[in-house]
């Protein structure tokens, strides 16, 4: 075969192509699993007993090659807490028209608090809805979890938390969000 010329090598793989099965995603149809270390959408994590991991510290922003994301950090009051840090993460925004996936914003977190889900359905008709906020973002509160604001677990200090010494909340965490409900409610 080595000695046919150019030409007839390249009608020889065209012909050979023509009768390989065809291999065709019916995609949206059928949805094909990602695979494991896929980056897709981002995702802004919870400790087990709901406050966030982000601590407002902006490195993910600094970090960022496309300017993709922003950050305002605020401080925590005690007794309000979003994070078991100083600070917690007031506005969180990631600009998907601008993302190109790359996770160096990933790799910059020092609390783990950013990951990327398998998530890739991201397009939409307008570009408004491509700026995803902080909602949008964290993860959803599961069961054993208080929605933040609170206090942290008693006898509990910030570096128990990254130590993974807690493991969901406690009742006076329960309690206290209750009496919040309640006294935002008129009860």
């Amino acid at each position: 075969m080595a000695e046919l010329p150019q030409m007839m090598r390249a009608f020889g793989v065209t012909f050979l192509s023509m009768f390989r099965k065809v291999t065709t995603e019916q995609y949206p149809e059928e949805k094909v699993p990602t695979q494991e270390r896929f980056h897709g959408k981002h995702q802004l994590n919870r400790h087990p007993d709901g406050l966030e991991k982000c601590v407002g510290c902006e490195l993910c922003a600094w970090a960022c090659p496309a300017d993709a994301i922003y950050v305002e950090g605020a401080s925590n009051e005690e007794g309000d807490r979003f994070s078991p840090g100083e600070r917690y993460g007031r506005v969180y925004q990631i600009n998907y028209l601008r993302c190109i996936g790359c996770g160096l914003c990933i790799e910059a977190c020092p609390t783990r608090a950013l990951t990327m889900t398998n998530e890739y359905e991201l397009a939409d008709n307008s570009r408004t809805k491509l700026i995803y906020e902080k909602e949008d973002l964290l993860a959803p509160i599961q069961p054993g979890m208080v929605q933040p604001p609170h206090s942290m677990i008693d006898d509990f200090v910030a570096q128990d938390y990254y130590d993974g010494k807690v493991t969901g909340a406690s009742a006076e965490q329960f309690a206290e969000v209750e009496l919040i409900k309640q006294k935002n409610q008129g009860i």
